[in-house]
């Protein structure tokens, strides 16, 4: 039997608040009936404007912890519309004031199911202290599914660490306003196609962002794409067993890396990590 789990990338512009943001996810869920996932991009609840300095000061202000105001609403929209509510990421106010930047994911009966913090701010420019582990999370009768934002992508060990920890699907919530976003579709590509997953990357519309949001199956073929900046909801409904299909047999039929290492074969020294690569251990995690 077939895991398909249809979705929706939601590319705007942040949202004013969160009422208007409720009325949005309302409107994009009544129009696609069958949804069972919607995505938004980075930061899509907080928009910021001014010099750097004044947006850093927006960004600490609206900061809240997981369990306040802002994410009891979350829980409480996701249960009401019976979805898979991943509302972009948010400023998480952690631990000593901290700030963070994190990616949720609410199931449709209401509860926060998974937090990422953001493991590589775009520094110099973010102000966030970075996150300190991987996060994936089961979505029942489809499958693993894990987040990387933005920047995130550029790193390919956190890809890497998510498909070995059993995703099999990587959101990629991003909120790009310059010039590099080629080069992210390329790594979106590029993570897909030597993790075998698929990639969703969902960027914020102008003028925050440049848009361009793309679905990337676990060949690295484009599914979906928004060739602009303008908002849009970018539709599929991805087969989970693709994933299966494709490391069982190899992309193009040939290419399996997950099968890579024979019984017997020694470690491989990785010295940048301090650390090796065991072949007992490379298999990716067998999801719930």
């Amino acid at each position: 039997m077939s895991r398909v789990l249809p979705l929706a990338l939601v590319q705007d512009p942040p949202a004013a608040d969160l009422d208007d943001f409720a009325e949005a996810v309302h409107a994009s869920v009544a129009s696609l009936p069958q949804t069972r996932l919607i995505a938004y991009p980075e930061l899509h609840l907080c928009g910021t404007d001014g010099t750097p300095e004044e947006r850093d000061a927006q960004l600490t202000a609206m900061a809240e912890p997981l369990d306040g105001p802002r994410g009891r609403r979350l829980a409480e929209l996701a249960g009401d519309l019976g979805v898979w509510l991943l509302p972009g990421t948010v400023v998480e106010r952690g631990q000593g004031g901290a700030i963070h930047n994190t990616a949720l994911a609410y199931s449709p009966e209401g509860r926060l199911v998974a937090s990422y913090r953001k493991m590589f701010p775009w520094r110099p420019y973010e102000p966030y202290q970075p996150g300190d582990r991987f996060v994936v999370f089961d979505v029942p009768d489809v499958g693993r599914l894990g987040f990387a934002i933005c920047y995130d992508a550029w790193f390919p060990e956190a890809a890497r660490h998510l498909a070995w920890l059993g995703a099999e699907v990587i959101v990629n919530p991003v909120k790009t306003t310059t010039c590099d976003r080629a080069q992210e579709l390329v790594l979106a590509r590029a993570n897909a196609i030597v993790n075998q997953v698929f990639v969703l990357s969902v960027n914020a519309a102008g003028p925050e962002g440049v848009g361009e949001s793309v679905i990337v199956d676990p060949e690295g073929r484009v599914r979906a794409a928004v060739g602009h900046a303008g908002a849009v909801v970018l539709t599929d409904a991805i087969d989970l067993d693709d994933v299966t299909r494709v490391r069982r047999y190899g992309t193009a039929g040939l290419n399996r890396m997950w099968s890579q290492f024979l019984p017997g074969d020694a470690p491989i020294d990785l010295p940048l990590y301090e650390g090796r690569l065991h072949p007992d251990r490379w298999r990716p995690r067998t999801p719930r």
